[in-house]
């Protein structure tokens, strides 16, 4: 039997031929791509992973380094900078 924490619909299954049976493999699935919190537009710049996987790469990667980089996309932060100015 399978341990508990892998029989959660969570994990993704992979099947994997091998010589001589079809072994199950198991991954975890990645998280949905970041989203702006104006239009709900997709975010470009930032990278899908887990957090384990994100906390390991640099600052610099994790998200664009603009105002309002990794909330807002970039036309919405360009409206909400004139918008600021004005």
């Amino acid at each position: 039997m399978v341990q508990r924490y892998l029989r959660s619909r969570t994990i993704k299954r992979i099947k994997i031929k091998t010589t001589k049976r079809t072994a199950t493999h198991y991954r975890r699935k990645k998280p949905k791509q970041a989203r702006c919190s104006i239009c709900n537009d997709f975010l470009k710049g930032i990278p899908r992973g887990n957090n384990c996987e994100i906390k390991k790469l640099p600052k610099t990667k994790k998200r664009p380094e603009r105002p309002y980089g990794g909330v807002l996309c970039s036309k919405c932060s360009r409206k909400k900078i004139m918008e600021s100015i004005q």
